[in-house]
């Protein structure tokens, strides 16, 4: 049996510049959790991933989804899509669409449920992979060895397609490498990349299920090319230009590319 605290809120929220809000879950471990990202546009809001899914992101935030609002998921592992299924407007990539309809790939909030050679790898890569995913529990009863991720069939998007947010807008970029369909959303009057988990400033993941470092290589390059202002990522501390090219070009260096 399991003892854990309830938690008394399960989502932390800051408010950034520019009409961005950052939304987290404090008590996910550092892996599995996400950052969720709102955009307020004139017309329409954007929100880039939804998190584990465990509590309601559409009741816990219920002033920020007020009008309609695009879920655009960078990618379908488990941390990323979790709460996807609640918001009717979703965006894929083509690449990443089954895994959303049907959920089968590595999912869970215990070591055990995610696997002992996913495990092994996570570890390997510089990751600390505790026993249990969470420090507290979201409500009472909760029981974390049945988290399973809900279908969520959604839209698909390519590369160089427009979001548009009515005063905002942002095209979306194919950057696979950790996925297949990996993605980001790039507002280029601004410098602002959301990046995924295509590029963060930690240990970036190219040996899980579907990864590819052929196709990683790639991805790097492109991001290097790019006038950032700031980063935006799916895990960790936003960063800047100078951050963006030091890890990208470290992880060249690494690849040989």
């Amino acid at each position: 049996m399991i003892s854990l605290p309830i938690a008394e809120t399960w989502y932390r929220r800051a408010k950034l510049a520019d009409d961005i809000t950052l939304l987290d879950e404090p008590h996910v471990a550092p892996f599995a959790r996400c950052n969720t990202w709102h955009i307020r546009g004139r017309d329409r809001d954007l929100l880039v991933d939804t998190g584990l899914g465990l509590v309601s992101l559409r009741e816990a935030a219920r002033d920020l989804f007020d009008r309609p609002v695009t879920a655009l998921l960078t990618h379908a592992h488990f941390d990323h899509v979790g709460g996807a299924h609640e918001f009717p407007d979703r965006r894929v990539h083509v690449a990443e669409a089954a895994e959303l309809a049907d959920p089968v790939g590595f999912a869970g909030l215990t070591a055990a449920d995610l696997g002992s050679d996913l495990v092994t790898q996570l570890r390997a890569a510089g990751y600390e992979i505790p026993e249990l995913m969470l420090d507290a529990l979201p409500h009472a009863g909760f029981s974390v060895h049945g988290y399973r991720v809900r279908p969520a069939p959604a839209i698909a998007v390519s590369d160089g397609e427009i979001l548009d947010l009515g005063d905002r807008h942002f095209e979306v970029m194919h950057l696979p490498g950790h996925s297949p369909g990996s993605i980001g959303v790039w507002e280029a009057r601004t410098g602002t990349l959301f990046s995924g988990d295509a590029l963060y400033d930690g240990p970036l993941l190219y040996e899980l299920p579907g990864s590819s470092l052929s196709a990683y290589i790639p991805t790097l390059e492109r991001l290097l090319k790019l006038d950032v202002t700031v980063v935006h990522a799916g895990h960790d501390p936003s960063f800047g230009r100078e951050r963006l090219r030091e890890i990208a070009a470290d992880y060249l260096r690494r690849f040989g590319g």
